[in-house]
């Protein structure tokens, strides 16, 4: 019986049980942390091999004879482009490889831009307005990159099929002061929706009034899959060569999570005007990235099948979370109408709606408690939810039992505060 059909009296009865709860939990003195989507020491464990590829070596050349243990190779090593090529569906010698970050590849994009402009238009910092558009809820760290550069962001809501094409269509095609769009297209972060093939299509069809405008396509969970009967993506990349509209997209990866966060391989993919473009900017800023690591990610892997292969490990460490997460949902939540979740084919989160007006007291009261989670609001540009209603579940860190212990918190609290606030908007209606 959902909540809200409840008698008053009934709703303080579960008040008082959750608040009976939550002051038990509060007593265990817990400190858990769900915050951030971050491999457990599990998954790392699963790529130590990399670490130990170039032991006993006495030659450190790839195929091409460059020593990885010297200056050069601006671009990576064609090896592990061709990795990443399966990967992005993008041709190798239209593939950059950085370190270990792929925010900051996306960093240093939206810099050029901003600096030295994109297609011979005008450096964004010499324009007097700009925007982005933010689908949300999605990543807060994209939208820290455009805040960062002084953009105006604009939500924009996520469908089951990604983006509201109609509501980006309608702005780009009007608005020249929009220059680009952040995209998790597969098992987005956190929703957990892969973008249709239509979504997809109309990417690659859009003509925006801006010449500088720029798709920012972060495939950070290309390979991430936790089913037997994953999503599949369609190739951006070969439905804008049908349109010509190839300049308007980067792409982005890493092994972030699939080798280690902290030592993994990141790379851009673009089209051959815009390589060309980032080629001045990259090879004025460093004479190289890390050969070594990419060489010993090549000796680990061998191919793409030694990524499948891999994840393959992660999937197995992983599912039975995202289980644990999803059956606590349903077993604590199901049947009282005071939440809704995603249940995911792949990726590293969970979206959790609770009702609106809520999240940040269910988030706080957690945090009291001893589970600190992702901040109310981070999915949506600058922090501001505007129902108060999302939280981003990130149950890969955890060990189970841990999680299981967090999930039981989460869902007391969710209880906690939908009874507050069903009972505070009948104490209001009553006046």
């Amino acid at each position: 019986m959902k909540l809200a059909a409840k008698t008053t009296e009934e709703l303080r009865q579960i008040h008082q049980e959750a608040q009976q709860q939550y002051d038990d939990f509060k007593s265990l003195n817990l400190n858990l942390n769900m915050a951030r989507g971050k491999p457990c020491a599990e998954q790392l464990d699963l790529a130590l091999g990399v670490l130990e590829a170039l032991h006993a070596r006495s030659e450190f050349a790839n195929s091409k004879g460059d020593d990885c243990r010297n200056y050069g190779v601006w671009n990576g090593l064609p090896e592990m482009r061709a990795i990443f090529s399966k990967m992005m569906e993008v041709p190798a010698d239209q593939i950059i490889l950085g370190n270990n970050s792929s925010l900051q590849m996306m960093f240093d994009c939206i810099a050029q831009g901003y600096t030295h402009g994109y297609s011979g238009c005008t450096p964004w910092c010499k324009q007097e307005k700009l925007k982005f558009l933010c689908p949300a809820p999605g990543y807060d760290r994209h939208f820290a990159v455009t805040e960062y550069f002084g953009f105006e962001m604009i939500p924009v809501p996520m469908l089951k099929t990604g983006p509201d094409m109609d509501l980006i269509e309608r702005l780009v095609a009007d608005d020249e002061t929009i220059k680009g769009c952040w995209c998790v297209p597969k098992y987005s972060n956190p929703t957990g929706i892969t973008y249709s093939d239509e979504t997809v299509r109309r990417f690659a069809a859009l003509k925006p009034a801006a010449k500088d405008f720029r798709i920012m396509w972060d495939n950070a969970y290309c390979v991430h899959d936790l089913t037997d009967t994953p999503d599949t993506l369609l190739d951006l990349y070969a439905e804008c060569l049908k349109h010509g509209t190839e300049d308007q997209v980067l792409f982005f990866a890493s092994t972030s999570k699939i080798s280690f966060p902290g030592a993994g391989v990141a790379a851009l993919a673009a089209s051959k005007r815009n390589i060309e473009d980032l080629k001045r900017r990259i090879t004025t800023q460093t004479i190289g990235p890390d050969k070594l690591n990419q060489l010993r990610h090549i000796l680990f892997l061998h191919d793409i099948n030694g990524v499948y292969d891999l994840m393959q490990g992660h999937r197995q460490i992983l599912q039975p979370k995202f289980q644990i997460v999803e059956e606590s949902l349903e077993r604590e939540l199901g049947d009282l109408g005071i939440a809704k979740w995603s249940n995911p084919n792949g990726g590293y989160f969970v979206n959790l709606d609770v009702m609106n007006g809520c999240a940040k007291r269910v988030v706080n009261l957690c945090k009291e408690a001893g589970v600190v989670l992702t901040d109310a609001g981070a999915t949506f540009p600058y922090g501001a939810d505007p129902n108060d209603s999302n939280i981003r579940v990130a149950p890969t860190f955890p060990p189970q039992e841990e999680l299981q212990q967090a999930m039981h918190l989460l869902c007391i609290c969710v209880r906690l505060a939908a009874s507050e606030k069903l009972l505070a908007d009948r104490a209001n209606a009553a006046c």
